[in-house]
């Protein structure tokens, strides 16, 4: 039996999901129509935990309870303060990720518990590992950590038979990445 395996994005400002399909990679828009959803965070007062469009709306209204650019801080002791709780950045990141498992799920129609997740190329092993620990947190078994270029290589030609060497950029958000890689033949070499 295959597994469902879905591709996370875990950005700074916007995350997004895709899985296989028909060996193609396929993004999944989120339960608002959006093909990203915005990595914004919104504690109600009454416990409750928004995540996404409606959550960024209440960055001006309600600051104080509204958490932005989480992923700035993976690996950190930073703590967010909401009311009387402070949470660490895992748990913020984990509650993004698991509106983009849930909607997934949705659109999809199968449940997703196998993942990976990409990461900016530079992030050291502890900002590795607190991604790998928001997504365990969100329930999932998070099958790797990747490079975001070479995610991103891999959507654009992993399958190419002549091997070529391409530069790769990532303009995120928050982030930006280069990375020069060799495809081709089924190979990719960083």
């Amino acid at each position: 039996m295959q597994r469902e395996v879905i591709g996370i994005d875990f950005g700074t400002t916007n995350s997004g999901a895709a899985f296989i399909e028909f060996d193609e990679p396929t993004i999944i828009e989120s339960s608002e129509g959006e093909r990203v959803t915005p990595s914004v965070v919104y504690f109600k007062e009454d416990g409750k935990v928004v995540v996404g469009s409606v959550a960024k709306r209440n960055i001006i209204a309600n600051p104080e309870r509204t958490v932005k650019s989480i992923k700035r801080f993976m690996g950190t002791d930073h703590r967010v303060q909401i009311g009387n709780e402070s949470y660490p950045p895992e748990y913020i990141g984990a509650h993004i990720i698991k509106k983009l498992v849930q909607d997934a799920e949705k659109r999809v129609g199968t449940s997703f518990s196998d993942a990976i997740i990409t990461v900016p190329a530079y992030f050291m092993d502890p900002q590795r590992q607190a991604v790998k620990d928001a997504g365990e947190i969100a329930g999932l078994n998070v099958l790797g950590i990747l490079n975001e270029p070479t995610a991103a290589a891999l959507a654009f030609g992993f399958e190419e038979e002549e091997e070529r060497r391409i530069l790769v950029y990532d303009f995120g958000g928050g982030t930006f990445d280069v990375s020069v890689l060799t495809i081709g033949g089924g190979f990719l070499r960083c």
